[in-house]
């Protein structure tokens, strides 16, 4: 094979015409080689094409044929002068900030030039859209071959997520459970005709119980703890009465997740135990449980900590004191709400022996019991209940304990503390979803069980308990 090596290949004359080969013959550009175009290109297929240009165009400027340009006019319109028109010429625009609804941009022909057949300047409004015009003669000029909207390219139809300390699979839903601090990362936001918001579970930590202090002849039972405030939303039919309205839209981020602590019971038997700590999902905060009363707080009210999610039980008195009562639920106030009162706490009228028992925590569910006797402690107030056990899949983990593990996950939360008795009666029951047991003569009370937001059982003659840990829980479509 023979070779010719040139820098350059002209006519024979000025003007002229050169020619590749003969009919028939086959003109191979080899791997690697690469062909220039400065010029009018004609013969290599169909026009309407453009080469795009990627430097963003944020002001008036020039175009050029066989470009296409992506325009910004977030700071405001843009004019776009068009180059004089030559038959097969291309021209392509595209809304870069889906921003043309509020500042137009204006293709300006050149010269006698016509857009569409009208000698006038053409307006794209229309948000997101883009258009490809080829110039045809000088009857229409430059004609719109192609246009469209980013809508027409949705991307993915469904929910992409990572993170939780489990997740589980459940049909055709994923199931991210957080136990502790994390983040949830959503890499693909979906849309309508697939799924693009999520059903979750936030879950605060459970209130501390009162402190009951040194024993004495005056036996007063300590308040039991508030169930963590509880938010959720699910499409599952047979839901908790306090269901939001509407689940929560996501989008590509990464959102951090704040699982409450549980509340610290009151050490002494003045002060009351403290407030479990707040659980945060996006927009949702659930507020932590309410501490209970302590023997010697002041009355009606155990300081600032008691009201919260749901409020915490009132401490038992003497006759000298006033009633203490429960601490407010849903504190602050959302809708639904997300808690209960706490149960008053009993006050003993007259002598001899003084004893008064104390009033339950509050919980998602109910309000926590007062103390029906000078003996008898309250029970705490229910924990809020998702039926049906495909939130979390027949097969979920079980977690917390003590004092025995819980059944799966998913059943029930944020239950309050029972009350401590007063006197010879028995502690007050734990509300169910995770309250701790009131603790009497012969029954020692309990925390609340870590990821469930159940309040501590008030003491009668124990230590003081503390509230659970919280819990939050993501549920989305990730499959037809």
């Amino acid at each position: 094979m023979s070779e010719v090596k040139v820098n350059k290949i002209s006519p024979r004359t000025n003007c002229g015409t050169v020619q590749l080969g003969d009919s028939g013959d086959t003109i191979t550009i080899p791997a690697g080689a690469s062909i220039t175009n400065s010029g009018t290109a004609s013969g290599f297929g169909a026009t309407g094409s453009a080469s795009w240009n990627t430097t963003v165009k944020t002001g008036d400027f020039t175009a050029v044929a066989g470009e296409g340009y992506f325009v910004n006019t977030t700071s405001g319109e843009v004019d776009i002068a068009l180059p004089a028109g030559t038959a097969g010429a291309v021209i392509a625009v595209k809304d870069y900030a889906n921003t043309f609804d509020t500042n137009q941009c204006i293709l300006v022909p050149n010269g006698s030039d016509k857009i569409g057949g009208l000698a006038s300047s053409a307006f794209l409004q229309t948000e997101g859209i883009a258009v490809t015009l080829v110039f045809i003669d000088a009857t229409q000029g430059w004609l719109v071959t192609d246009s469209g909207l980013q809508t027409e390219a949705p991307g993915p139809l469904y929910i992409a997520a990572t993170g939780g300390n489990t997740t589980l699979t459940v049909c055709s839903h994923k199931v991210h459970v957080f136990t502790g601090p994390g983040t949830f990362c959503v890499t693909a936001a979906g849309n309508a005709a697939g799924s693009n918001s999520v059903e979750y579970l936030v879950v605060a930590g459970g209130g501390g119980s009162g402190g009951y202090g040194a024993a004495g002849p005056k036996i007063q039972g300590a308040g039991g703890g508030g169930g963590g405030g509880w938010r959720s939303f699910t499409a599952i039919p047979s839901a908790a009465p306090t269901n939001a309205p509407a689940a929560l839209p996501v989008s590509v981020q990464a959102y951090p997740i704040t699982v409450g602590g549980g509340g610290a019971g009151d050490p002494g038997n003045s002060n009351g135990g403290s407030r479990g700590d707040n659980s945060v999902f996006s927009t949702i905060t659930s507020t932590g449980g309410g501490g209970g009363g302590s023997k010697n707080s002041p009355t009606p009210a155990a300081g600032a900590n008691k009201p919260g999610g749901s409020g915490g039980g009132g401490a038992g008195k003497i006759t000298s004191q006033d009633v203490d009562q429960g601490g407010t639920g849903n504190t602050p106030p959302v809708s639904p709400s997300q808690g209960n009162t706490g149960g008053n706490g009993a006050r003993r009228a007259a002598s001899p022996d003084n004893n008064s028992g104390a009033g339950g925590g509050g919980g998602a569910s109910g309000a926590g019991n007062t103390a029906p006797t000078c003996s008898q402690p309250g029970k705490g107030g229910g924990g809020g209940q998702f039926v049906s056990p495909l939130f979390f899949g027949p097969t979920a983990p079980s977690y917390g304990c003590s004092p025995a593990p819980q059944a799966p996950i998913g059943r029930l939360f944020a239950g309050g503390g029972g009350g401590g008795a007063g006197g010879s009666g028995n502690g007050g029951d734990p509300g169910p979803g995770g309250g701790g047991r009131g603790g009497d003569n012969g029954t020692c009370n309990a925390n609340g069980t870590a990821n469930t937001g159940g309040g501590g059982g008030g003491p009668r003659d124990q230590t003081s308990k503390s509230g659970g840990s919280g819990i939050v829980v993501i549920r989305y479509k990730f499959q037809a």
